[in-house]
């Protein structure tokens, strides 16, 4: 931002979007509770105020004059994807076994994520764009810190008769990222873990390290 590079920001949500989901639950007798896409697109507005109000304070406190904004945009799928009907997302925190107990119980589906853990899954179809792209590139060329496609986007697949229509499920957001990217035309993608490096194998005993 100081070099006046173009930024576009993608960020997760697995924990927090688990988190509303666990809420909208609990509390579903006093409130109807809301679609995942819509937590996904909730998540993605206070998540990103967040992200906004950390820039604007790091900027102005280095005396750089930019515009930050955050653009609840929504994710591009196929209807018809499989991985509709298949919950391997991880989503939430780590579970304890009667904490698994209890959702199974409830018939809600769980399973391991890479680190071995237990997490509430979720289906993810594979994002095929973004549908505010032009308004993105807009901003960004502009000169605007743009943070968009928060937890990967709420997903949404083009209806012939009614446009576009929500889904219940959540998209990776480093796919979302990478495609964002690619269609941004972005000299580079850094994407910032708390992982020592990519790994092949990941969560397998085989694991190792990509150079």
């Amino acid at each position: 931002a100081l070099d006046g590079w173009g930024v576009c920001v993608v960020h997760g949500n697995g924990p927090q979007v688990g988190d509303e989901l666990t809420r909208n639950e609990a509390a579903r007798r006093l409130v109807q509770p809301l679609p995942l896409g819509v937590l996904v697109a909730e998540t993605a507005g206070w998540i990103g105020y967040m992200l906004q109000q950390s820039l604007q304070n790091a900027l102005a406190a280095a005396r750089v004059r930019r515009d930050v904004v955050t653009v609840v945009t929504q994710t591009l799928v196929d209807r018809y994807d499989p991985a509709l009907g298949r919950p391997t997302k991880p989503i939430g925190h780590a579970l304890t076994e009667a904490e698994v107990a209890r959702l199974r119980e409830a018939n809600r589906a769980v399973g391991r994520d890479g680190a071995g853990n237990w997490r509430r899954m979720t289906a993810s179809p594979v994002p095929l764009g973004v549908v505010e792209l032009a308004v993105v590139r807009t901003l960004v060329e502009q000169g605007t810190i743009v943070v968009a496609a928060g937890g990967g986007g709420p997903p949404v697949y083009d209806d012939p008769l009614l446009g576009l229509e929500g889904v219940d499920a959540v998209v990776d957001k480093d796919r979302v990222a990478a495609i964002l990217a690619s269609q941004l035309g972005a000299d580079v993608l850094m994407i910032l873990t708390n992982v020592d490096a990519v790994f092949e194998g990941w969560g397998t005993p085989a694991a190792r390290p990509v150079p």
